[in-house]
């Protein structure tokens, strides 16, 4: 007997939900950073055992959203309510609800298996745990509830094999050595954002879209040409920093990355341009993979 089905994975920004993804992976697929609102596709995860295929996704952080990319991003989770097979909600110690009640009732309206994943207890107390598990199975009585810590590895892997359990009997729906439906270029603009989101401050992060132009793949190395793109002039000298200083920082961290997960030598190429307006432009957003519509 072979199982397969879609696990997705949704909660509020910066909840967790990456961390756990890749730790189930065991690839960094996702952006982790301490910034809400890290995550802005639905990104797929894949893990293969010789009996079981699970599909992962990891979306967006549940918002309610400012402007088009924002209503892009949450039109992302809303696509994870209609293929799921089991549904992952996540949330962390002192949390108390979601920030869209539509969604919510979703969840607790929800005719597949839930699993409700309290994380980042290694943050909390005994007492504090209890009474937060307490809150949560009186809130989502249709779930299964777990205490997690993410990052530490704690409970993850009862999870996983509780997931494998209520995946449905069926073949693979991927190639059994593939680990994402991403295109290598979506790593790459991926890993640059990040680096993007741990250096600046502000609305710059936020501002930015990264747009890999050239991908060549030789046999002992990837050169790699990226335009790192932002709203405004004054954000550009931002990015590029005292003497190109700050975007030569990104370059060679996210180099660095690249190398590990593509397991040879990277050279790459950064560029910043002015896009103005692009996270409220509709035509923008479709090139950028966002507005899927």
């Amino acid at each position: 007997m072979h199982k397969a089905g879609f696990v997705n994975i949704i909660g509020n920004p910066n909840v967790g939900k990456s961390t756990l993804m890749n730790a189930f992976v065991g690839e960094k697929l996702s952006i982790i950073t301490s910034k809400a609102q890290t995550t802005r596709h639905r990104i797929l995860g894949i893990v293969n055992g010789d009996d079981f295929q699970m599909i992962l996704s990891d979306t967006p952080g549940i918002i309610k959203p400012a402007y088009e990319l924002q209503e892009s991003m949450m039109d992302f989770v809303k696509t994870a309510f209609e293929d799921a097979d089991v549904l992952v909600y996540m949330v962390e110690i002192g949390e108390k609800d979601l920030k869209d009640e539509a969604f919510f009732k979703k969840i607790t309206n929800s005719k597949i298996p839930v699993l409700l994943l309290l994380n980042k207890i290694d943050k909390s107390n005994q007492e504090q745990l209890e009474s937060q598990a307490e809150f949560w199975q009186a809130k989502v009585p249709n779930a299964e509830f777990y205490p997690i810590s993410a990052i530490n590895g704690f409970n993850v892997q009862n999870v996983f094999d509780r997931i494998v359990e209520l995946l449905p009997e069926s073949p693979p729906f991927y190639p059994k050595d593939q680990l994402t439906d991403k295109p290598e270029r979506f790593f790459v603009n991926e890993a640059i954002r990040e680096k993007i989101l741990l250096h600046y401050k502000k609305e710059v992060p936020y501002a930015v879209e990264v747009d890999t132009e050239e991908f060549f793949e030789e046999e002992d190395i990837i050169r790699i040409r990226s335009v790192i793109m932002v709203e405004r002039e004054t954000q550009k000298g931002i990015i590029i920093g005292h003497k190109g200083s700050a975007i030569k920082r990104v370059g060679m961290e996210a180099r660095k990355d690249l190398e590990k997960f593509f397991g040879k030598q990277v050279h790459i190429e950064l560029y910043v341009k002015v896009n103005k307006n692009w996270r409220s432009d509709q035509r923008q957003l479709k090139r950028f993979g966002y507005n899927q519509k």
